[in-house]
């Protein structure tokens, strides 16, 4: 008999993937979304729809009834200084509520969260699991986030049957807001300039999925998973990125000076016009935050494997294509 899993978030990159990839394997799905959200990601998909915000507890408690697991990736992704109240409603009460239904029904859970939540070593020291956490990077996004794995885990010690996936930068197909395919977009349509400092582990979202799937099966409750990928540069990723669309490759890194120059300009313009622009200081400094992460758990308990960097740079530059997200361009030869 086919389980019912809710998948929160189903109109976003990790969401979407899981819930096509569950339906493919033969489940029944049913799925929370916001009223006025962008039909196309569930279109044509034979999943059932609540519709509701996960701020709305009876919201929730309707779309968790009867479910027999859950896989929690609605978040409000804002990478700057600003919009912690607004964060604080959605990643965190709004995983206080997902939660507790999900507890109520006796439901097996997934939360989704990220590596920037964790402890950082340097650069040639990967952090895992248990690595400790530190000070962080304090930004909203990173606060309420943090906040929202306290929220799952105090459920755990109740009886919550739920474990916590915590992916690096993403990439892959079915990116319909975008969410991490923006970097890939800025440097197809020739838009970034500068790579910024520091490095990045990207994953393919496919395979973050698919070890979400047997987190659900076998996953250990109050148990953390990591599922990223070998940490490269920005600008090694804005080359790479270059290569598959054909576009100039961002500039080297340059100097802390500069990198601050343009990252209050930023800042400066968020206050003139009230809403923040994703190159802000926050994004530049956290950029410089080392990436270095081990997926070894993931690799042992739930089969992680991810596939090859350039396969899944090209497979996320095909899907932008065929959606009208990006144009096509003569391919650069690089000597």
């Amino acid at each position: 008999m086919a389980c019912l899993t809710l998948v929160t978030g189903a109109t976003g990159l990790v969401g979407n993937n899981v819930a096509r990839m569950l339906l493919d394997r033969g489940d029944t799905v049913r799925v929370l979304v916001r009223a006025g959200s962008d039909p196309r990601p569930l279109k044509d998909l034979p999943l059932e729809t609540i519709w509701g915000d996960i701020r709305d507890p009876e919201a929730v408690r309707r779309a968790c009834r009867g479910v027999d697991r859950v896989v929690h990736s609605a978040a409000l992704v804002r990478i700057g200084w600003t919009g912690l109240e607004a964060q604080r409603a959605i990643n965190v009460e709004g995983t206080r509520n997902v939660a507790r239904f999900a507890a109520a029904e006796g439901a097996k859970m997934v939360h989704v969260s990220t590596v920037d939540t964790l402890g950082c070593q340097r650069a040639d020291q990967p952090a895992d699991e248990e690595s400790p956490p530190g000070e962080g990077f304090p930004i909203p996004y990173v606060i309420t986030k943090r906040e929202a794995e306290r929220v799952v885990l105090e459920e755990v010690d109740r009886g919550l049957a739920a474990c916590i996936v915590h992916p690096g930068f993403m990439l892959g197909p079915w990116d319909w807001k975008p969410s991490s395919g923006q970097l890939l977009l800025a440097v197809g349509r020739g838009r970034l300039v500068l790579a910024p400092r520091g490095s990045l582990g990207i994953c393919d979202v496919r395979d973050v999925a698919a070890a979400i799937l047997t987190a659900l099966d076998r996953g250990i409750p109050g148990r953390r998973y990591i599922t990223t990928g070998p940490a490269i540069s920005y600008h090694e990723a804005g080359r790479l990125f270059a290569e598959v669309s054909g576009a100039r490759t961002p500039l080297c890194p340059p100097g802390p000076v500069i990198l601050g120059i343009v990252g209050r300009i930023g800042d400066l313009w968020g206050r003139v016009s009230g809403h923040e622009p994703p190159v802000n200081s926050a994004a530049i400094r956290m950029a410089r935050v080392p990436k270095t992460y081990s997926s070894a758990r993931a690799e042992k308990e739930l089969g992680y494997r991810p596939r090859p960097l350039r396969q899944s740079v090209e497979d996320a530059w095909e899907w932008f294509l065929q959606y009208g997200y990006a144009k096509a361009r003569k391919k650069r030869h690089f000597g």
